[in-house]
């Protein structure tokens, strides 16, 4: 079935104090995608953001970020009051996330609603059900972030070696005086699970599936790695020996140097991947499908030893193959799962791919260069595969147009038969292409439907600072740029269940 979405990160929600979060205008844009025929909406991770503020860098791959939890349905609730929530500098800029302005001021409030609702106690009930449902995960996580907490908020690579490796004794003493900081991260943990439950059941009532992200590899600075690290490659201090990265390349001589952890596939092996398959399991309690971020990486991976200062002196090692992904459909049945194939693929990775069934991803963006001959041209897409007209890692597709030479730029306007020299109706003709696409699934960010420039862009991948930022104006989703997605929908065969309605509205670019 023909299908299509909308990628838009929850952080870049147009909610009040300081980030999107699980607030009443996350329910508008379901409600908007439901307008505009849509079926699907993207997200990014969900994770507790570490490093750089990446949701890629998580401090839990089973945590939920504390950022996105509802201020205002605490206030609605009677843990917090509205002055407290009003008086808090949240960041200048509404247009985008002040990540220091969070981190200095959400927890303080978040602790307000916590000690009241310890006080009354009306949910007891359900927060012990909460805790004792999610306990192999969410002992760990809390732990962890409470020892970050009293150390600073330093990686458990710099602890005292008690803490780092794991004394049961040491771990015992400490808990005793740590314990409010642990249930205080319970209780987001709970909160954030109770909101987004109730806010993933809207979107299914309206026929609209999530997707979802979660990246192949962990954070170092996590709890996963901290809790289990015979899974990953470390010496026996707990110490990586390898690390992840990807081979010098064209765009890179030395090649990028991830950090990641590079998994112990044996042992996981040995143990039925069971960590893997309760990392799906509880991704599915996010999201409806999953899209797994570096799919190659399952086929072979680049691991470089632990203290190079480039990527130079990797190899290339094997992954699981099919064998993960068998233990995954025996023990969950067929998740529904999108392969993240861009970059160099190899013979075996596109085996690998054919073998898993899973679609693999078209990036428009990616098709138009000198040769004229790329993979991702339309020509050449398959049913089974997601067409974007750009990823949370590209530039805006307006922005793309305004930074192509001349010759790429021509090309794309004769492919696609665009008459246009405004860069505006420019975007529209080349999210058009997408929706053309035979692709049975085609997500477009909600930047290029607004036809944002640069100043709109999610991630630059070689940049570490001003990233995961960009937020939507409040009320910048219109019932005009509704009805111009709908009737594009239309045109191409990719209603959803949204309203059966004649749309007679021109497509066009949103201003702003």
């Amino acid at each position: 079935m023909r299908a299509s979405g909308i990628l838009y990160p929850v952080f870049s929600l147009p909610s009040k104090y300081g980030i999107g979060s699980f607030s009443k205008e996350a329910y508008e844009f379901v409600d908007f995608l439901k307008a505009s025929g849509q079926t699907y909406w993207q997200v990014l991770p969900f994770g507790p953001t570490g490093y750089g503020d990446s949701p890629y860098q998580s401090f839990s791959t089973f945590a939920g970020n504390p950022y996105f939890i509802s201020l205002e349905q605490l206030i609605e609730e009677g843990l917090l009051r509205s002055d407290e929530c009003e008086t808090v500098n949240w960041g200048p800029n509404p247009e985008y996330v002040d990540y220091g302005a969070l981190y200095q001021n959400r927890f303080k409030v978040l602790k307000k609603a916590y000690f009241r609702f310890r006080e009354n106690g009306a949910e007891k009930e359900a927060f012990d059900e909460f805790c004792t449902k999610e306990k192999d995960w969410l002992e760990d996580y809390c732990l962890y972030m409470a020892l970050k907490e009293i150390n600073g908020g330093k990686s458990w690579i710099d602890w005292e070696l008690p803490y780092r490796n794991r004394d049961r004794s040491a771990l015992a003493v400490v808990e005793e005086v740590i314990e409010e900081t642990v249930d205080f991260f319970r209780f987001q943990q709970y909160e954030f699970m109770k909101q987004w439950s109730r806010l993933h059941a809207y979107a299914a009532e309206n026929g609209i599936s999530i997707i979802g992200d979660i990246p192949i590899y962990v954070a170092f600075d996590s709890a996963d790695t901290w809790a289990h690290p015979e899974m990953f490659e470390f010496d026996e201090q707990n110490v990586p020996v390898k690390v992840a990265g990807c081979p010098p390349d064209a765009f890179s001589a030395t090649g990028q140097l991830w950090g990641n952890p590079i998994y112990n596939w044996k042992y996981l092996k040995e143990h039925d991947y069971h960590w893997w398959i309760r990392r799906i399991e509880r991704s599915l309690d996010f999201y409806d499908v999953i899209r797994i971020d570096h799919f190659r990486g399952f086929d072979e991976y680049y691991a470089v030893p632990y203290g190079e200062e480039t990527a130079e002196n990797g190899e290339w090692e094997q992954g699981p193959g099919m064998d993960l992904f068998n233990k995954i459909r025996e023990e969950l049945g067929n998740v529904r799962i999108i392969a993240e194939d861009l970059g160099l693929i190899t013979p075996s990775v596109r085996e690998l791919l054919k073998e898993s069934g899973f679609p693999g991803m078209k990036v428009l963006q990616f098709a138009f260069d000198e040769s004229e001959a790329s993979l991702y041209l339309p020509y050449n897409h398959i049913t089974n595969c997601v067409v974007y007209t750009g990823t949370h890692d590209n530039m805006t597709t307006r922005g793309w147009i305004e930074s192509l030479s001349d010759h790429d730029r021509d090309f794309a306007r004769r492919y696609i038969n665009s008459i246009y020299t405004d860069y505006g109706q420019f975007t529209w003709d080349f999210i058009r292409e997408a929706f053309r696409s035979v692709s049975d699934l085609c997500i477009v960010p909600i930047q290029d439907f607004l036809v944002k420039g640069n100043e709109a862009r999610i991630n630059c991948p070689s940049v570490s600072m001003n990233n995961w930022q960009w937020r939507v104006r409040p009320a910048f989703l219109t019932t005009a740029l509704s009805d111009s997605i709908y009737a594009m929908t239309k045109l191409y065969g990719r209603l959803g269940p949204g309203p059966q309605t004649e749309n007679e509205s021109e497509e066009g670019p949103a201003e702003g």
